[in-house]
This record gives structure tokens, sequence and C-alpha cells, in this order.
């Protein structure tokens, strides 16, 4: 099998309501978000592509226009925006649309953190 990846970028804003009181992440701020979507299958023998990337190009366009420049807290389903739960948010609407998806990495920019989910029971 071979696995491919296409990145988007997004910014946010979001705070933390389960973080300790006190704790810096309890209150708003923002981060840039570089988020991997790779895909696994074999190569089909005439294009040579496991899924050509025009074809995962509009679901990511339309995922990050949801979250880009928004405050994340006010996106239903991401009332707690960690990024585990925002990597999951991300994959419960994209499985459907990217045949083979396998992975959603987010990385924090701004803090060099990041989570990997590779689905449900994975």
């Amino acid at each position: 099998a071979m696995r491919i990846y296409k990145e988007f970028t997004f910014e946010g804003a979001h705070f933390l309501p389960t973080a300790p009181e006190g704790h810096p992440n309890r209150r708003i701020h923002g981060h840039s978000f570089r988020v991997r979507v790779s895909v696994e299958g074999e190569p089909d023998p005439h294009t040579g592509h496991v899924v050509h990337f025009d074809d995962m190009k509009s679901a990511l366009e339309d995922l990050r226009g949801q979250l880009d420049h928004n405050f994340l807290n006010d996106i239903d389903g991401l009332e707690n925006p960690t990024l585990g739960l925002l990597s999951k948010w991300i994959w419960d609407r994209l499985h459907n649309k990217i045949p083979g998806l396998t992975e959603i990495a987010i990385a924090r920019d701004t803090c060099r953190e990041g989570c990997v989910y590779t689905g449900p029971g994975a």
C-alpha cells in the first residue's frame, strides 16, 4: 500500500473549558493550525494515483472555510476544541468524502504540538 497526504492550514481562536482554573488555556487565545489528511491504498495501474489530489481539494477547502478565522468553541461539536477532538471532528466530516482516509494529523505551529488520529477503533 501507499500513503499520500494533502495539507491545509487555518487560523483559529479557542479556549479549553476543561483546563484547570487559572490555566492560560482557559482564556481565549489563537493558533496557526496545520492539518495533514492522509489516504492509503494501491496506486491505480492506469493513472498511478491512490487518490488524485484534486479530488481531495474541494472537501478540504470546504472544511478550511468552516474553521479558518473562526472561534472554534462556537462550531457545533467543537465546544471543547482540544487537538484530539478537533482531529476526530475533521475525520467525521471527511471519511465519507475521501476514500481510503487513514489519518488526520494536526499541529499547532505556535506550540510545536500535535495530534494524530487514525479513526475509530484503530
